[in-house]
């Protein structure tokens, strides 16, 4: 398999695929590819797994896996917001945690699970949930979120506190909790929220610029609004 992400800030990843090569991806996620690209739907890790994802993360229960037929193929995925793709390379006993929503399709390999928070303080405060994706297995994965990405490499007791919600994902090995912002003057009045997260070494981490409920929050002035009257929508 051979890759590249192309754009800026509004990013797809073309893979290539050989003979006998296969990805997936989550479903609605594919923005072109070549004619001899077979696409299916399936439950990928059976019923159960497909029940998880339905309602635990609320996405599709069916995955797409795409294979080329009669030669090299290809196809392209894309985020759903104003972001980047990134490719994360997954061997095994190394697996990687992403925040809900943030995979977007993998090597045939590659195994997406669903992994929960061990702390509940971590679930109510900490931005990403109770629920993460867990990626393992062995091969090449490709996650995506809004924004701008920011990456370290933690060393063991290296600690990073981080706004809550901008977490993407990390290495099994590094630790997650959450932590007040500071005294109560600073949660009150500092206008970075009452809690942050803290991330303990080793291993990496990848932060987001941006968050998905930060940019909607800045479009809603501009959006149409409903008017008391006729519900009709506000033309500008």
């Amino acid at each position: 398999m051979k890759y590249k992400i192309l754009g800026d800030n509004l990013q797809v990843v073309m893979v290539e695929l050989n003979p006998g090569e296969k990805v997936y991806a989550e479903a609605g996620a594919m923005n072109h590819m070549s004619g001899n690209m077979i696409m299916e739907a399936k439950a990928r890790g059976g019923i159960m797994a497909g029940l998880k994802r339905k309602f635990l993360l609320r996405e599709s229960f069916f995955m797409t896996d795409f294979t080329p037929q009669g030669g090299t193929g290809l196809v392209s995925f894309r985020g759903n917001v104003p972001g980047k793709i990134m490719a994360v390379d997954i061997q095994p006993g190394k697996e990687f945690l992403v925040q809900k929503d943030g995979f977007l399709a993998a090597q045939e390999g590659v195994v997406m699970d669903i992994a929960f928070q061990q702390r509940l303080g971590s679930g109510f405060f900490g931005g990403e949930g109770f629920i993460l994706e867990k990626l393992s297995g062995q091969g090449t994965a490709f996650i995506h979120a809004a924004g701008d990405f920011i990456e370290y490499n933690l060393q063991p007791g290296q600690v990073l506190k981080v706004s809550t919600g901008c977490v993407v994902g990390f290495d099994s090995t590094v630790s997650y909790e959450i932590s007040r912002a500071g005294n109560i003057k600073t949660m009150l009045f500092g206008g970075e929220g009452i809690f942050v997260t803290v991330l303990r070494g080793p291993g990496k981490v990848v932060l987001q610029s941006m968050t998905v409920a930060n940019l909607a929050m800045a479009l809603r002035p501009y959006l149409p609004q409903n008017t008391s009257g006729d519900n009709s929508l506000i033309r500008i």
